[in-house]
């Protein structure tokens, strides 16, 4: 099995296979890739439905480029610790980065949120989220405020009385309760547009069909989301015998 970084033939072989409609499965058995490699490739250029091969191969370069350059501000310490390989580390930044934007979240947005999630504290100030991503402070603070709005990050302050971002075991509870809020204000707008419409009329019936999809849906998220919440949080009993 071939080893090393994909050539730009294999690019674009990838990019046809997309375009015939393959699985990542198929197109790595062709290639003679593992499917993680090709999964990779896709997913931190763009996904399935933006991928283009000479975009993806440059982009690689300059990835390349940057890892030879001296990380910032001990970016590489923090990288290797616990013994992990830091380049794994930086190429699964990318790719879950890549997965939350594919989710429909914008991509300042995105990068935040797995810098937080993937650090093991957990927790960042602005400053540090600012040097590790490179980025001005403003643009850290506008993200943070739009994951704050989207419950995927509180706030908190530490002994020095900074405000760190902070994420927990609670952000997906958070962010999908905030999810269902969000569906139900559309389905009372929904339901509003019924009566301004004329309820039989074929606007009015689409807009009761909205609503009554999405009630049913926004109280099945809640549902679960508590649900999953309980039983997630309750410890296993011990099954060691008393001594």
């Amino acid at each position: 099995m071939p080893g090393g970084r994909l050539t730009q033939q294999e690019r674009q072989q990838i990019a046809l296979g997309l375009a015939d409609g393959l699985a990542y499965a198929e197109i790595a058995r062709r290639l003679d890739r593992p499917t993680s490699t090709v999964t990779r490739e896709v997913m931190r250029n763009g996904g399935p439905t933006s991928y283009r091969a000479e975009l993806a191969h440059r982009a690689t370069e300059r990835r390349t480029q940057r890892r030879k350059q001296p990380a910032p501000g001990g970016t590489e310490a923090v990288s290797q610790a616990h013994g992990r390989d830091a380049e794994a580390v930086r190429a699964y930044e990318e790719v879950f980065t890549t997965v939350v934007m594919a989710s429909g979240m914008p991509k300042m947005m995105s990068r935040v949120l797995a810098c937080l999630t993937l650090t093991d504290s957990g927790s960042l100030t602005a400053a540090e989220l600012a040097q590790r991503l490179q980025v001005s402070p403003a643009s850290i603070s506008k993200a943070v405020a739009f994951l704050d709005s989207q419950g995927f990050v509180r706030r908190e302050r530490d002994e020095r009385r900074r405000e760190r971002y902070v994420v927990d075991d609670d952000i997906w509870y958070r962010s999908m309760m905030a999810s269902a809020r969000s569906m139900a204000q559309v389905v009372e707008t929904a339901q509003e547009g019924v009566r301004v419409f004329v309820p039989g009329t074929p606007t009015a019936t689409r807009l009761e069909n909205i609503a009554r999809y999405l009630d049913f849906v926004s109280e099945s998220i809640a549902r679960a989301a508590e649900q999953a919440r309980a039983i997630l949080a309750t410890k296993p009993e011990s099954t060691d015998s008393p001594s």
